[in-house]
């Protein structure tokens, strides 16, 4: 079901399992990437879960980290911030702050990040145009205070590449879809957050976080929902 690739003094193995849209996926590939720890990624169908997969996950959601340990048993971690964090326990070249107050700053913010992306599935799932435009004055707000919260960059919490910005990346990338569907002002007037969207963009452990068929994926999943955006996409075509 895998490739064993092995890195590290433990010789561990890793597996990835994964949706093609899932930005929680995305998270703990980027990480991953970040640290250049090779792991296989074996992507399922949500709409048709695979018997194994049913039995791994308690959840029955993604992402699932499969850690394979030499002279030990198979073991999986589920739930993305745990994955991070086990992640930030056993592999090199860290991605939160050494400061334990910066760090838990920004374990808060993944979860504003979570908030937000909850926000997004309201906005993309809403079925009048009216509640579609509130949910988008909701997400601007929402994006207002990461404005606020940001300084000089290049990334969230300065020099240095952290899981915010993993985190914030695949949030950004559902707008370069909704960008093409209409002007709903959700990031306009926000210069800081457009500077670090731009950046996060250009990063390649986010850009190869999605496969090259990912906005169609994405066009195609929104288009099936029946919403006001999915309405307003179809226009756009």
């Amino acid at each position: 079901m895998h490739t064993e690739n092995r890195t590290g003094p433990d010789q561990v193995a890793l597996t990835l399992v994964s949706h093609h849209l899932c930005p929680y996926v995305q998270r703990a590939s980027i990480a991953l990437s970040e640290k250049q720890v090779p792991f296989e990624r074996i992507h399922i169908d949500l709409a048709d879960r695979p018997d194994w997969f049913t039995e791994l996950s308690p959840l029955g959601k993604v992402p699932l980290l499969k850690v394979e340990r030499e002279n030990a048993g198979p073991a999986v971690i589920f739930e993305s911030s745990v994955i991070l964090e086990y992640l930030e326990d056993t592999q090199s070249a860290p991605l939160h702050p050494a400061d334990a107050l910066a760090r838990a700053r920004h374990r808060a913010w993944i979860e504003y990040g979570s908030a937000v992306l909850n926000a997004i599935g309201r906005f993309y799932s809403v079925k009048d145009e009216a509640t579609m435009l509130q949910e988008a004055a909701a997400l601007a707000d929402m994006f207002h205070r990461v404005e606020n919260e940001l300084g000089d960059g290049p990334w969230f919490g300065g020099l240095r590449f952290s899981l915010v910005d993993a985190v914030y990346g695949p949030i950004f990338r559902y707008f370069e879809l909704f960008d093409t569907i209409g002007d709903f002002g959700i990031l306009a007037g926000k210069p800081k957050l457009a500077a670090w969207r731009n950046r996060l963009g250009g990063r390649p452990s986010i850009r190869n976080a999605v496969e090259e068929d990912y906005p169609q994926r994405l066009a195609a999943f929104l288009g099936a929902r029946g919403s006001a955006l999915s309405a307003r996409l179809k226009q756009a075509a």
